[in-house]
């Protein structure tokens, strides 16, 4: 499963996995865009076994929608890629009523990654491969205010959910540890995808990779035998082993930050 599928990396993501052969499910936001991307991965790939799910995920009612679907066509799962992400220049709110960039770029793979467990346990060995990006490198996680309340600001707000990915990625890895079940964290490096890209990193925009570049770490965590039990790791746009930030290694924070989305979740222990 490719979470933002339709476009940008996410669609690459889709093609390279679907180029070595696997039955894909393909997630996206809006169904016209979706269907097109999933026509074109078939066309160009030669592989049938492409699906898609309408979901947005910024809404936590959709992801347990999204899953419901798929567990009533599915019985296990071996890789989740969980690529979706934005960026605002503004503050907004949710369905929910959560910061949409916080509920879109950490509370959904979160939300979409617990319920997907059993599926995922099923299907073990498995993989779960979370897109951060060197940004985290950055970040300034506020655990007091995780939804930007005091103050926002487009750079911050992303920055903070992408050292997030790493938090939770770390975390899972040690709840899973010996279920068969591995997690991984990646940055694509500056690629040029459809998110915006907030001042002053715009000014820089010339040397954005392309999307098809940006896929390779991804796709070679999902699929790379070299990396078969790998779990609780960080790895660059090369998909060479590196290590991230400071403030990603901190395990307090970082069970926090697990409490805190479970309770903005509603997902119980």
């Amino acid at each position: 499963m490719v979470t933002g599928a339709n476009a940008g990396m996410g669609k690459e993501i889709s093609l390279g996995l679907a180029r070595l052969g696997a039955d894909l499910v393909m997630v996206s936001r809006d169904r016209s865009r979706g269907e097109a991307a999933r026509s074109e991965v078939r066309e160009k790939t030669g592989n049938p076994e492409v699906e898609l799910l309408v979901a947005d995920l910024s809404s936590q009612q959709a992801i347990r929608d999204l899953v419901k679907e798929f567990g009533a066509r599915h019985d296990r799962l071996h890789v989740l890629v969980n690529n979706a992400g934005m960026s605002l220049p503004r503050r907004q709110e949710t369905v929910d009523g959560i910061e949409m960039v916080f509920a879109t770029n950490h509370l959904a793979p979160f939300l979409l990654t617990n319920l997907l467990l059993p599926l995922l346990k099923a299907g073990a060995p498995a993989r779960i491969v979370t897109v951060s990006s060197g940004v985290q490198a950055m970040a300034k996680l506020d655990l007091d205010d995780l939804q930007s309340t005091r103050g926002y600001s487009e750079v911050g707000a992303y920055n903070q959910t992408k050292l997030a990915n790493l938090l939770f990625t770390y975390e899972l890895a040690r709840r899973t540890a010996g279920t068969g079940v591995t997690a991984n964290a990646l940055e694509p490096g500056f690629v040029n995808t459809n998110l915006k890209v907030p001042f002053p990193f715009s000014i820089f925009s010339f040397m954005r990779g392309s999307a098809a570049e940006g896929a390779k770490p991804t796709i070679f965590l999902a699929s790379s035998t070299s990396v078969e039990g790998v779990s609780g790791k960080f790895f660059n746009s090369k998909g060479a082993e590196t290590t991230s930030s400071k403030a990603s290694y901190d395990e307090a924070a970082a069970k926090r930050l697990w409490d805190e989305s479970a309770k903005l979740v509603r997902l119980s222990a």
